[in-house]
């Protein structure tokens, strides 16, 4: 009788629900990361770090199976796990793939320094994927036509496509199909990639999506003036997910929301989303979560960051002995930030280029570096360690002593000057505008003089400034120092500058 009970009931309750009608409404939630660079927290554990991303990933799927997980762009580069190698190869991004395969991203876009690497190292880093990117306006250029990029596994090539399609359901058979569209900003030309216009690949992926999807949403990798009038030219877009600026941000242009997340995860946007099927009407709610110390680190995905982690000290020990150490306490953040150390003089870059200085026992006139040599695109607070300063300074590299004619150094500051919003940028240390003149050592320049001047390596290469090269006939002379100088590295001069000053 009891058994005949339970049979009764658990027909009573499947029958309850399988008479319950689709009420027309679904909910969904999409987490949105930007601009990571770095698989393991930073600022001294503090902020991001992607084992935690994940636990905050996790429990938005325990609270909603219809979850996604999104990157919008720019993750592969730079970063200083990048440029080591390993078995005679540079990992390249290799870690980050491997770190968001084992996350199960289920969206990225492209952005601009995914272009950073070599085609032969992107189409790895595509291949080692198991996550689905998305692109209208990059393609792969050859040197017969232009095509999509795309994954070759197992011999097959997989094209990736302009638009992405995500079908939901939820528990009363409610079922609707979610569009998304994406565009990168055409900032990084290279010979293989051809960039499409922003604004018209948007609007025709749009067209292309609008009839066999039940609402469309944005995941861009472009500057938020770009995002602004993509929101205008697609004014039934809900929601733009959008990277870049490393900087959150969070706009609205009509109905238009525009969100963008803190670089290096140091935050994640939560938007929990609902469409009614009857209406047409989605409602989105966002949530900016920052990711710090307080989120346990899922254990999966830190093993893979301990395994990269650990790989990367022992390079750095070859160069300092105690890269954990603290070398320096930064009470005023150091602004290594990409804006303003492409645009002005910072005080991280003052430091560096002291510290270039410092390196040949201040015997040098001046110390010029590239503002693109400095890719931490961060700010340097609280206890500094060597690892921060390799994180700063990725590629290294010898300081230059370099005897050089008046008349072209100041041919240097100036095109150094008008590069402001470049890479070419210089960070100087005792070269100095005042008025209409430069000024070296408070004194001023003479372009008959000859001077000293301590150089990043990468500066004598003629890459960013075209003129500035061994080969130039007013580069009277160039001291490359010996592997024991302190010289002979950039990294190890502002590690020992830095612990000078802790000091004193």
């Amino acid at each position: 009788m009891e058994l005949y009970k339970k049979i009764l009931l658990l027909i009573i309750v499947f029958t309850i629900f399988s008479c319950q009608k689709e009420d027309g409404k679904i909910d969904f939630t999409f987490l949105q990361v930007n601009d990571v660079y770095e698989i393991a927290p930073i600022q001294g554990g503090e902020f991001g770090g992607m084992a935690r991303v994940e636990t905050v990933h996790k429990e938005l799927l325990k609270e909603n199976k219809n979850t996604m997980l999104f990157m919008a762009g720019d993750f592969l580069s730079p970063s200083l796990l990048g440029t080591i190698k390993v078995d005679g190869e540079r990992v390249r991004g290799k870690q980050m793939v491997e770190v968001m395969n084992s996350m199960n991203f289920d969206l990225v876009a492209f952005g601009n320094h995914e272009f950073d690497i070599s085609q032969k190292d992107l189409q790895k880093r595509l291949n080692e994927s198991n996550f689905p990117w998305i692109s209208a306006n990059v393609k792969l250029k050859t040197k017969e036509k232009s095509m999509p990029f795309y994954k070759e596994i197992n011999g097959k090539k997989e094209p990736v496509n302009e638009t992405f399609i995500k079908e939901f359901s939820d528990e009363d058979g409610t079922t609707i199909k979610v569009g998304f569209i994406s565009v990168c900003i055409p900032s990084n030309p290279k010979e293989f990639v051809q960039y499409g216009n922003m604004f018209v690949k948007a609007r025709a992926s749009y067209a292309a999506l609008q009839d066999s999807v039940d609402v469309v949403f944005g995941l861009t990798h472009v500057k938020l003036t770009n995002d602004k009038r993509i929101a205008k030219l697609i004014p039934n877009l809900p929601l733009i997910m959008g990277g870049h600026e490393h900087t959150n941000s969070y706009d609205t242009i009509g109905s238009v929301l525009i969100s963008k997340a803190d670089a290096n995860a140091k935050t994640a946007y939560i938007h929990r989303i609902s469409f009614d099927k009857k209406t047409k009407k989605t409602s989105v709610k966002s949530e900016l979560k920052e990711i710090n110390s307080s989120i346990k680190s899922d254990e999966k995905v830190a093993q893979i960051v301990d395994k990269w982690q650990t790989i990367l000290t022992s390079k750095i020990k070859n160069i300092i002995p105690n890269p954990e150490e603290v070398i320096y306490t930064a009470k005023t953040p150091l602004d290594g930030r990409d804006t303003p150390i492409r645009s002005i003089q910072t005080n991280l870059g003052e430091i560096i280029t002291k510290s270039m200085s410092f390196a040949f026992d201040d015997s040098v006139d001046c110390a010029l570096v590239n503002g693109g040599s400095i890719r931490i695109d961060d700010q340097l607070t609280g206890a500094i360690n060597a690892v921060d300063i390799f994180r700063v300074l990725p590629y290294g590299g010898p300081v230059l002593k370099v005897q050089i004619k008046g008349r072209l150094l100041k041919r240097v500051l100036d095109y150094g000057l008008l590069a402001a919003g470049t890479g070419a940028y210089l960070q100087r240390f005792n070269a100095e505008k005042v008025g209409e003149k430069w000024m070296i050592q408070n004194k001023e320049l003479n372009i008959n003089k000859t001077y000293t001047v301590a150089f990043s390596d990468y500066l004598l290469k003629g890459f960013d400034i075209p003129f500035l090269s061994s080969e130039n006939k007013e580069v009277l002379s160039v001291y490359s120092p010996k592997e024991d100088e302190l010289a002979s590295d950039i990294r190890k001069a502002v590690v020992e500058y830095l612990k000078k000053m802790e000091s004193n």
